[in-house]
């Protein structure tokens, strides 16, 4: 006011009127559109040329479809609403991002990074598109994409692949030993085991254990290195990460993740995210022209089909999403959710050939949500905005490349059919990698219809019936055997097992820490020491440090041990009813006092 009175802009008496008023506050957006998209580009100018050539003008022409990201915006409000809606406590689910590209040209189309950029109440300027959160189940292409991989998984596996969307993996209980030495038993979603599985099954329902053994296979160094050439920038420490980095065990951004999804999408070609078309100085003169990028190939062709195949297959993944789940649009769709255990994050990333979207939700402050998946919080948003933009369009469907050839096979072995195997499926193959040999679970028996064992020379014609058995390894047994899948009354060595693989102590778990409780008394604190085998047991001898503590001669062969401080080493010798001998390998526990 001084200052407009010296300028002659008000006499003294306007301007002491004007002191005297009492100042209305009033707060207001400020008008912007796309506003994380925008800063988004901004910080990138200033990366790439510095503030001075920012601040001295630009003119910046961007990849954003403005009516897709409105579409996105409004879609992301609406389902966030709806969530709080029903019946029952909210799922304490805030915030949301998405990210949607053309995985030929890596234009960037939208890029939300929260449903309300002005919400203060929800941290609506984080921008979460860009924030490492941890990506649940949706790492799990990525490492089966490297076990179909020949040129992945044969430095870390020779011999022992490229897998198939038809190789068997159990998912049975099995303890795997971290990097820190301590045990690790990874679960499903469901909290069940399903036995032997197909790679196929396993991905499209999105079981733990089997993704956890695929990582085992390939080797982190080679999934990290995959995984980096496909963008994901976040995962550069390898020491941080052990095998539960395949359940989502390490944080990456939406924006990287979605543009991995783009090569499978591209047919395993990768192409850098852009937001710039074109820039031009406040005097016209060009400072940067977008063209056509060079892709690289990361990923073979043949490889990138296998993942959409399964990804897209409804059947297979009805078992864990059901048959008209939100994951399906209406026209072929690959997508994969991801849940972390906590419920903090939560996924849903999916495409088709023309367009990759990838949506996270969850809360700006990282508090959990309340047991919300992938595809409750994340699917209905990818679902809506997924069938939004490719309305009108024409459908596409993943086409397969050369190189790969049909098979039928026997489920679940994943071999050749024999005429014992009950049933069958046509499966994917690379060229030259179809099965050869026939399957060997399904097996034949003649058994002794008066005493249900095998039937004998002496055994009269008239009691001798053939009975067709699923004769599983030896660390699949106590599944089969919980789960009403009886083995053949007899010693069923599979060709190629050694006596070793037969017999498997399944507890304690390899490398477990037990600590003594000085509250209760010691001869109560005991734990149990039990073997599985392919074949019906006669007794089984645990042998501790060397020492026999004794025999179990009756079902289920189990032995009971006061817990003694030290570090111990454990050994099962087990009879089988016919006469053969079967040992453990060995494993390593410790007790505390």
């Amino acid at each position: 006011l001084d200052l407009m009175v010296k300028q002659g802009g008000l006499d003294p008496a306007e301007a002491q009127l004007a002191r005297a008023e009492t100042l209305q506050w009033s707060a207001a957006a400020f008008p912007i559109e796309a506003p994380h998209f925008v800063f988004y580009v901004w910080n990138v100018l200033e990366r790439r040329y510095g503030p001075e050539v920012l601040y001295s003008g630009l003119t910046v022409w961007t990849t954003l479809d403005l009516d897709l990201t409105r579409t996105a915006q409004d879609i992301a409000q609406r389902r966030l609403a709806d969530l709080t809606s029903g019946d029952g406590p909210p799922p304490n689910a805030t915030d949301a991002a998405l990210v949607a590209l053309d995985p030929h040209t890596g234009q960037i189309l939208v890029l939300l990074g929260s449903p309300d950029y002005f919400n203060d109440e929800i941290a609506g300027a984080v921008n979460l598109a860009l924030a490492p959160r941890q990506p649940g189940s949706a790492m799990k292409p990525l490492t089966y994409a490297a076990a179909f991989s020949p040129e992945y998984c044969a430095a870390a596996a020779p011999g022992a692949c490229p897998w198939s969307p038809a190789t068997m993996l159990l998912d049975v209980r099995t303890a795997f030993v971290t990097k820190e030495g301590f045990s690790y038993v990874p679960q499903n979603y469901d909290r069940a085991y399903h036995g032997p599985v197909s790679a196929r099954a396993a991905l499209a329902g999105s079981l733990n254990l089997p993704a956890v053994l695929t990582l085992e296979q390939v080797g982190l160094p080679t999934f990290l290195g995959l995984a980096g050439r496909m963008g994901l920038t976040t995962l550069t420490d390898p020491n941080r990460y052990d095998l539960s980095l395949t359940l989502g065990g390490g944080e990456v951004r939406l924006l990287d993740l979605t543009a991995a999804f783009g090569v499978f999408a591209n047919g395993g070609l990768r192409v850098e995210p852009t937001a710039l078309l074109r820039v031009e100085r406040a005097d016209g003169s060009l400072v940067e022209q977008w063209h056509p990028p060079v892709a690289a190939r990361v990923l073979d062709e043949r490889v990138a089909f296998l993942i959409s195949d399964i990804l897209s297959d409804n059947n297979a993944r009805a078992p864990t999403f059901g048959f008209n789940s939100v994951l399906q649009i209406g026209r072929p769709a690959a997508v994969k959710t991801g849940t972390t255990t906590d419920y903090r994050d939560n996924w849903t990333m999916g495409y088709t050939p023309e367009l990759v979207v990838g949506v996270w939700v969850g809360n700006a402050n990282n508090s959990p949500m309340l047991n919300l998946s992938g595809v409750s919080g994340a699917g209905p948003i990818w679902h809506d905005f997924m069938r939004a933009a490719l309305a009108g369009k024409p459908e596409q469907a993943f086409t397969a490349p050369a190189g790969l050839v049909r098979a039928e096979v026997c489920v679940p072995s994943g071999r050749l059919p024999t005429p014992l195997c009950p049933r069958t499926s046509t499966e994917w193959f690379l060229a030259g990698a179809a099965p050869t040999q026939p399957d060997d679970l399904y097996q034949a028996f003649a058994l002794d219809t008066r005493t249900g064992g095998l039937a004998g020379p002496t055994t009269p014609p008239a009691f001798v019936v053939t009975r067709v058995f699923l004769v599983l390894p030896a660390q699949a047994q106590e599944w089969a055997r919980q789960n009403g899948f009886p083995q053949p009354p007899t010693a069923v060595v599979a060709a190629g097992q050694s006596p070793t693989a037969a017999l498997q102590l399944i507890a304690p778990d390899p490398n477990t820490i037990y600590q003594i409780s000085p509250r209760l008394p010691l001869a109560s604190q005991q734990v149990v020491f039990r073997v599985a085998a392919a074949g019906p047991l006669r007794s089984v001898t645990y042998r501790l440090d060397g020492q026999a503590l004794g025999t179990a001669t009756t079902a289920p062969f189990e032995w009971w041990w006061a817990l003694a401080p030290g570090a111990h080493t454990l050994v099962a010798e087990a009879r089988l009813t016919t006469g053969a001998t079967l040992t453990s390998a060995e494993i390593t526990f410790s007790v505390l006092p």
